[in-house]
């Protein structure tokens, strides 16, 4: 028989291109709010993180695995997230969360790896790290903690905003003192499949393996998308360089799944 996955999600950017590369491959259920166009799909299910309770859920689908891609209200997620691990430790399932490079925010004179301490200074990447540290009380094979930095790819939130500003040729913030590494959402999509298939677990850092300034990704991606006089605003938020980089040290993944900043840009400008 197919696993059985429930993509908490689906119907977002991110969460939208796992339900994609999952689907051929497993028996795959995604739940949406918003997108009422997913309301006639038998394999999404309408899902308010606010009101809802996610056992009926759960229930109904019966997966063998949850993945978490859901956005939303920081304190209703963690209560979410909680719920789930209640559920889940009376059962055979596993969760595969998305986190962020945020979890690492109070540190920026160096990049992070999979077992360093988590530290932030943001209201987001605390909310990540309490999610984060209820499934590390889990057993290990029960969870994979994925952390990703910056998302881009095709029509990402990201790449549209970069586009209206050089549409409406306005100033697009860029951070010179910024390192950081990058991802896309179908890279992402097909290593979420690796660690799935391969039955992974602990903590992961899949992002780009190279590093790069901020200003230096965003005028690159901008001659890609073929924009000849574009307009930035450098903002410099100290003297010297500040990162904010995931970088994967004791779970790397195999060579074809690596990824590369190049790739990313390539990824992003796909016409």
């Amino acid at each position: 028989m197919k696993k059985r996955i429930l993509i908490l999600g689906a119907s977002g950017f991110l969460g939208g291109h796992i339900y994609r590369e999952l689907c051929p491959y497993y028996d795959t259920y995604g739940t949406y709010f918003t997108n009422t166009s997913f309301a006639d799909n038998q394999h999404f299910c309408y899902f308010n993180v606010d009101t809802d309770s996610i056992e009926s859920i759960i229930q109904a689908v019966k997966p063998n695995c949850i993945i978490s891609a859901i956005r939303g209200n920081f304190q209703e997620q963690i209560e979410l997230h909680q719920e789930i691990m209640t559920i889940i430790t009376k059962r055979d399932i596993r969760v595969i969360f998305l986190s962020s490079a945020n979890v690492f925010d109070a540190f920026s004179n160096f990049p992070s790896y999979e077992y360093d301490k988590t530290l932030s200074e943001s209201i987001y990447g605390r909310f990540k790290i309490k999610i984060e540290n209820m499934l590390l009380r889990l057993p290990v094979w029960q969870y994979v903690i994925v952390r990703l930095p910056m998302v881009f790819g095709n029509n990402s939130p990201r790449l549209n905003e970069l586009k209206q500003f050089l549409q409406h040729h306005e100033a697009y913030e860029v951070f010179p003192d910024l390192v950081m590494n990058v991802t896309a959402a179908d890279l992402v999509a097909r290593q979420i499949h690796y660690l799935l298939n391969r039955y992974k677990s602990g903590i992961y850092h899949p992002g780009s393996n190279d590093l790069i300034h901020h200003d230096e990704f965003i005028r690159e991606i901008t001659e890609e998308l073929g924009y000849e006089k574009p307009l930035f605003k450098n903002v410099y938020t100290r003297n010297t360089d500040r990162f904010l980089a995931v970088l994967p040290k004791d779970n790397k993944l195999p060579e074809q799944y690596q990824v590369a900043v190049a790739d990313v840009i390539k990824s992003s400008v796909l016409r």
